[in-house]
């Protein structure tokens, strides 16, 4: 690992390092690399790396990566993390990097021409701590299905606040860590992702990019939102099945209510009667929904189940008491 004192480039050029945190992710690490090694051409005020973080894959990953770094061009260095889980692995990557710019981008996407210039120029000329872009999802067979409408595509990490570049300033406008850019050396200590919302394997859930958006939101840091850094999102089939976005959305609700949900008066097994009303209007609701076929009736099943989660996150941390 790289000490914190060490944040620096060699020969008066800072660092740049693109992270690429994979499990299991081999055979589409070729043309994620090759995507990367064409821009960083353009970038000859950095110096530039592609840091591979391999969290315990059982595939033929490190025979890929050899195979690429055998090619030449950009240096690409290959990290084991035997921590399981995207959390861990991130975190990797933060205290991995030489720095001061880190840029982590999922190993599902592909970066299309000017990312990596479009985020450089965000953190070194315009002194943004963070900067995110457009992710645009592709569907298997470019077939985006009937029942897909916009308010569940984002769940797919689909990103899209305009064609204006923007500071932002909050919730409203997140950015997540499949197209993001981070300057390490002014976020210090406060560039590190949250162990609690670890996801592990090929596991669904997590949000620890957005706890970490959100803390760096109230800490003030200058976070930019840049619509020519767009990567590609390339989906994976067994994600188009609706039961994924209930089951994503009663985790994320059991990490809600574990983590984030504070204590009231007159809680039953550790929830707050609230709860349990709310999540009989949320059962009425998506049953009336449902009957009617609403075609927003996913999506208030959704809700339903981060519900229905939540409540089983309180319940969790009030037997652990």
């Amino acid at each position: 690992m790289v000490p914190p004192g060490e944040r620096e480039g060699t020969e008066g050029r800072p660092f740049f390092t693109v992270a690429i945190c994979t499990f299991n992710g081999g055979e589409r690490l070729p043309p994620l690399v090759t995507a990367i090694r064409e821009q960083a051409g353009s970038v000859t005020s950095v110096k530039m790396e592609i840091l591979i973080i391999d969290n315990n894959s059982t595939d033929n990953t490190s025979e890929v990566v050899r195979r690429l770094q055998s090619i030449g061009g950009t240096r690409l260095r290959l990290v084991h993390e035997p921590q399981q889980g995207i959390v861990h692995a991130r975190n990797r990557a933060v205290a991995e990097a030489p720095g001061p710019y880190l840029a982590f981008v999922d190993d599902d996407e592909l970066p299309v021409a000017g990312w990596l210039k479009t985020a450089l120029d965000a953190l070194s000329r315009e002194g943004a701590d963070c900067v995110g872009g457009k992710i645009e999802v592709v569907y298997p067979g470019e077939s985006r299905p009937q029942w897909m409408i916009s308010a569940v595509e984002a769940f797919l990490g689909r990103v899209d606040h305009g064609s204006v570049p923007v500071w932002i300033t909050d919730r409203s406008m997140p950015i997540y860590s499949g197209n993001v850019a981070y300057n390490a050396r002014a976020l210090g200590a406060a560039l590190q992702f949250d162990p609690r919302y670890n996801r592990a394997g090929s596991g669904i859930g997590g949000g620890e990019d957005s706890v970490l958006f959100w803390r760096l939101l109230e800490r003030g840091a200058r976070l930019r939102y840049r619509p020519e850094m767009v990567v590609h999102h390339h989906i994976e089939p067994r994600k188009l099945r609706r039961r994924y976005f209930l089951y994503l959305h009663f985790l994320a609700g059991i990490r809600h209510g574990e983590h984030q949900v504070p204590d009231y008066p007159g809680q039953l097994v550790g929830v707050p009667p609230f709860m349990w009303v709310q999540l009989l209007k949320q059962l009425a609701r998506t049953l009336g929904m449902v009957l009617r076929q609403d075609r927003y009736a996913l999506r208030q099943g959704m809700n339903l189940t981060h519900v229905a989660g939540s409540i089983v996150g309180r319940v969790r941390r009030w037997r652990r008491r």
